[in-house]
């Protein structure tokens, strides 16, 4: 960061951010949830192997059903909209949609060579129209690793990252982990997932994040030392 970038409130620097390449940031980010969704809803409907149904474990008992996390749930498609949001360059959009297809991908092969589903509920779903609705459209396949929470992570940890580049406050950093903890939460809470399924989840996008990341930095590290006056 430069001395001007520093005087700079960080609202009005991720202000200026978010217009630049809109329409990529946006074409760019609809298409991708789209690809996913197609592939992700195959994947649901024809598996290749028989279905392994995920153990019950005690966190699983202790968190209750709870309908009103449903707009928690949802909230994922906004949340991982941010992070390409404020990027600034067509590089890093690049780098950074590369490493979600990559994170997502990771996770429908593993869908592929081992299906898995959640226990059935003895829930009566049409008393909840919001979570039935969901369960019809998101059944309880393809559950481990939960990409719910995969996605939830990745984007987490990088909107961490750039809130830091842009000298944000505690509190919006607290913010933004307050928001993906209730993301993962929801995802136990509505029925969709399992603790096992939450925990790979957890794994497989802290890991994805923290590569993508280094490798971010490497290409800037080598980036100065090939221009060292940029």
């Amino acid at each position: 960061m430069n001395e001007n970038s520093q005087q700079t409130p960080w609202y009005r620097q991720a202000a200026a951010v978010i217009p630049r390449h809109g329409y990529l940031k946006s074409i760019g980010t609809t298409l991708f949830i789209s690809l996913f969704f197609g592939a992700y809803l195959y994947l649901l409907k024809d598996p290749a192997y028989p279905t392994t149904v995920m153990p019950i474990t005690l966190l699983d008992r202790l968190i209750g059903f709870q309908p009103q996390a449903l707009p928690l749930y949802i909230s994922l498609w906004v949340y991982v909209s941010l992070p390409p949001a404020l990027l600034s360059t067509r590089r890093e959009l690049y780098g950074y949609g590369m490493a979600m297809a990559g994170t997502c991908l990771a996770g429908l092969l593993i869908f592929y060579f081992w299906p898995t589903a959640v226990p059935a509920a003895n829930i009566d779903w049409a008393r909840y129209p919001g979570v039935d609705f969901l369960k019809n459209m998101d059944a309880s396949g393809n559950a481990c690793p939960s990409l719910h929470v995969t996605t939830a992570v990745f984007s987490g940890i990088w909107l961490h990252h750039l809130l830091r580049r842009f000298g944000a406050p505690l509190w919006i950093l607290i913010s933004n982990w307050m928001w993906c903890i209730g993301i993962i939460y929801s995802t136990l809470a509505t029925r969709q997932h399992v603790a096992v399924d939450v925990l790979a989840g957890l794994v497989l996008g802290v890991l994805a994040a923290y590569l993508s990341l280094r490798f971010r930095m490497d290409a800037d590290v080598i980036g100065k030392l090939q221009h060292p006056s940029i």
